[in-house]
C-alpha cells in the first residue's frame, strides 16, 4: 500500500491528486485522518492512569520503552467518554508541537479503511451542523455519496492547546 498522493478518477471521470486517510468510528459516525501521519495502529492496551489529567486524557502506555499519552477523541470532542469494545484500538500518530514531532495515541471505537478522496471531492467544513467544533475539521470528503469529516490533527490534537486546558484543569 502506497501512502504517496495519487490521482484518482471520480465518476464524470475528472481525474486529480488525491489524498489517503484513514478511517475510524467513533460512536456510530466515521470520520478520517490523513494517513501520513498515523504510525501505527495497536489494540487497546492496559494504560496508566496519571493523576490530574482532563478526561480527554485517558493515560499512557508503553510502546517499545516510550512513554506515550492516549487521548480520547470521543471526549476530546466534548462527547461523554469511549466505551472499550471488542474493536477499540489505538491509532498511534505524529502529532506537531512547535516544529518538532510527539508521538500520541489516539483511542477510537474501530478502525475502518484507508482511502483516497480526490482534492476536489474535499469541501469545507460546515459553518453549523456538524457534531464536533468546526475547528477540528479540515474539511467534508465526499466518498459515493456521503461526507465524511476530516479531522484536522494540527487543530483538533494541539499539543499546545491540550496542554493549556491540563494547565487550567489542575488550578
Amino acid at each position: 500500500m502506497s501512502i504517496e498522493a495519487g490521482t484518482l478518477e471520480d465518476s464524470l471521470g475528472r481525474s486529480g491528486p488525491t489524498q489517503q486517510f484513514l478511517t475510524f468510528s467513533l460512536s456510530d459516525e466515521v470520520f478520517a485522518m490523513d494517513i501520513r501521519t498515523v504510525r501505527e495502529i495497536i489494540q487497546h492496551a492496559n494504560m496508566t492512569v496519571v493523576p490530574l489529567m482532563p478526561d480527554f486524557v485517558r493515560g499512557v502506555i508503553n510502546l517499545r520503552g516510550a512513554v506515550v499519552p492516549v487521548i480520547d477523541l470521543q471526549s476530546r470532542f466534548g462527547r461523554d467518554n469511549s466505551r472499550m469494545g471488542k474493536k477499540t484500538c489505538i491509532v498511534i500518530f505524529d502529532a506537531s508541537n512547535q516544529g518538532e514531532k510527539q508521538e500520541l495515541g489516539l483511542m477510537v471505537d474501530a478502525v475502518s479503511e484507508v482511502i483516497d478522496i480526490a482534492d476536489h471531492n474535499v469541501e469545507p467544513p460546515p459553518t453549523f451542523g456538524t457534531s464536533i467544533a468546526r475547528e477540528f475539521l479540515r474539511g467534508m470528503g465526499k466518498v459515493e455519496g456521503d461526507f465524511i469529516p476530516i479531522i484536522d490533527t494540527d487543530k483538533a490534537l494541539s499539543l499546545d492547546e491540550m496542554a493549556s486546558i491540563v494547565e487550567r484543569h489542575n488550578r
